[in-house]
């Protein structure tokens, strides 16, 4: 590390934040614009406070995950925002902050809360903003490439969607003009409890294993995301711990993991040889792997999650239990059409899988570069870099508002 490239400095030197906003009574700015919380956009806003580029990290409640925001938005009170990056790249900055660790700078009692003037006075180096930009390329590039595969993988899913729509909702499947109805449903489809569709529904281990620092992933409800298991946000567990909790609940190839606590309904299709045990999940273990396919079809209906919203339980945060879950009905329309379903869909899915591969690796490498390049163990500033499309973007925005 070059001390001409990277200085001793204070944390204030690279950003200053501030507490987000609560939000008030009444719109007054027309326009729809993001509220950005402390771990996602909770929903849009009629007005906003800050200008792109934004950086948010949790205040209360969740902390440690950083985002980066590239239009208006409205941080709320629960999140701190960067109020001025005092001249250094923004995106550096979202870096520099992923790699800090956040969450160990808890200083609240009851609810995790993250108190920004603790951060300020924290020793860091700090390289040239020159270096910062090619670092921030460097990194960026690979989240571009990971944003691209998520939105295709995203139009795949849509297209499943939509066929099982088409044939189990607006009950236009193949033969459907020669089909009699009883009820509402066709003639043979009946409704039939998940307990009896499936081999087996279960759920993960109640307790909360030792986090060890190699083992098998521990994955929770808030690892599943948009049908993918993101198992960066996991622990490890020892492989005892694994041991034991398979016992109980192993997994298969072909299981659906559902989130049945907090966040409710996100779902996603187990591969083969799982090798990680889960927490706090539903798992349904249909018969075979075209009832798995319909199935998850069926879990991530928008009105079976609402349905399943209304029975939730849980004073603090919302529960669906094992019991509700075995006993829920789900409409059966016959092994045959389920079969045909599948074959129907069964290529969207492959391609869905090579494609999260591909973003898996991919996050891997990046993950690997990231503390390298942002410690200045890996030197970039004789590398001649190109930057990604997202910057050459940020830049033209910002010369327009300048």
């Amino acid at each position: 590390m070059s001390n001409l490239v990277w200085r001793d400095a204070v944390f204030d030197e690279l950003v200053r934040l501030k507490r987000g906003y609560d939000l008030p009574n009444q719109d007054i700015v027309e326009g729809e614009y993001p509220v950005v919380t402390s771990t996602n956009i909770k929903a849009h806003h009629y007005k906003y406070k800050v200008e792109p580029p934004g950086v948010v990290t949790g205040r209360s409640g969740s902390l440690g995950q950083v985002q980066f925001v590239t239009e208006k938005y409205w941080p709320l009170n629960t999140a701190l925002y960067v109020k001025d990056f005092r001249e250094n790249n923004p995106r550096f900055a979202y870096y520099f902050l992923q790699i800090m660790k956040l969450e160990n700078f808890n200083s609240g009692a009851g609810v995790p809360t993250l108190n920004q003037n603790h951060l300020h006075k924290l020793k860091i180096k700090l390289p040239t903003k020159k270096v910062q930009k090619k670092i921030a390329a460097i990194l960026s590039a690979y989240d571009d490439l990971i944003e691209n595969n998520k939105r295709r993988i995203s139009l795949l899913e849509n297209m499943a969607e939509e066929i099982y729509r088409e044939w189990f909702v607006r009950f236009r499947f193949p033969g459907y003009q020669n089909a009699e109805f009883e009820k509402g449903i066709p003639k043979g489809w009946d409704e039939i409890r998940l307990d009896s569709f499936c081999e087996k529904v279960t759920d993960g281990t109640h307790d909360t294993p030792m986090p060890t620092e190699v083992g098998r992933y521990l994955v929770t409800g808030k690892n599943i995301k948009n049908s993918q298991i993101n198992f960066s946000g996991s622990y490890f567990i020892s492989e005892n711990d694994h041991r034991e909790i398979s016992k109980r609940s192993g997994l298969k190839e072909w299981d659906i993991l559902f989130s049945n606590i907090g966040t409710i309904g996100e779902t996603a299709v187990v591969g083969e040889n799982p090798d990680y045990s889960v927490k706090n999940i539903i798992i349904f273990r249909p018969k075979n792997s075209h009832q798995s396919l319909y199935l998850d079809q069926v879990l991530k209906t928008p009105a079976i999650i609402d349905h399943l919203l209304l029975i939730a339980t849980g004073a603090s945060q919302q529960f669906i239990g094992l019991g509700v879950a075995r006993g829920y009905k789900i409409l059966n329309p016959g092994s045959d059409l389920i079969e045909l379903f599948s074959k129907k869909v069964v290529s969207i899915l492959q391609q869905i899988k090579t494609i999260q591969k591909v973003n898996n690796k991919l996050s891997s490498t990046k993950n690997t570069l990231l503390p390298r390049l942002i410690s200045g163990k890996l030197s970039v500033e004789n590398l001649n870099i190109q930057f990604p499309p997202s910057m050459l973007t940020e830049n033209m925005e910002t010369l327009k508002r300048t």
